[in-house]
């Protein structure tokens, strides 16, 4: 074997492996893909804030996790550089909705950005949910850049052990 075809093997391997990289994000991390969309339009931007939210990529990941205990679906959504009160969350057809603002936040008014991979603007993220909930009793905390969702199981999706009594 020539060294022109030892290359071409080692890319074809090469490229095989990010084939199957991408493969794998897409099947394990479609959903944690969100749509970003800048609040104000390129006519109305004013701060220096609105440019760098109106120049910043449309697409971001908000990794979720769910889980599911006897009694409570718990959701973990990854969310940095947020305060509790830019969500608004809501239950609808089995999804956990969560929709808020990511703002830019700039201390140094003098400086310039190179690299500008962060996500801002408004969106919304769809979680499915493993069973009903009661989204009366919902409980959210925000801490640390990851929102904590528990949401107690609807009385008809709780598993109730039915005993068995002797005759």
């Amino acid at each position: 074997m020539n060294g022109l075809d030892q290359v071409r093997r080692g890319l074809g391997r090469a490229w095989d492996s990010v084939l199957e990289g991408w493969q794998h994000l897409r099947e394990n991390a479609a959903g944690a893909i969100t749509r970003f969309v800048p609040s104000k339009e390129a006519e109305e931007v004013e701060t220096s804030e609105d440019r760098i939210a109106l120049h910043s990529p449309r697409w971001g990941l908000m990794a979720a996790e769910v889980r599911e205990s006897e009694d409570e679906v718990t959701v973990r959504l990854e969310a940095p550089g947020m305060e509790p009160g830019d969500f608004d969350l809501r239950v609808e057809d089995g999804y956990l909705l969560i929709a808020g603002e990511k703002r830019v936040e700039r201390e140094d008014r003098k400086s310039r950005h190179y690299v500008l991979e962060a996500a801002y603007g408004r969106f919304e993220r769809a979680v499915p949910l493993p069973v009903a909930v009661d989204e009366e009793q919902a409980r959210a905390q925000y801490r640390r850049g990851v929102l904590h969702v528990t949401l107690p199981k609807s009385e008809r999706a709780r598993h109730r052990r039915i005993a068995v009594e002797r005759d």
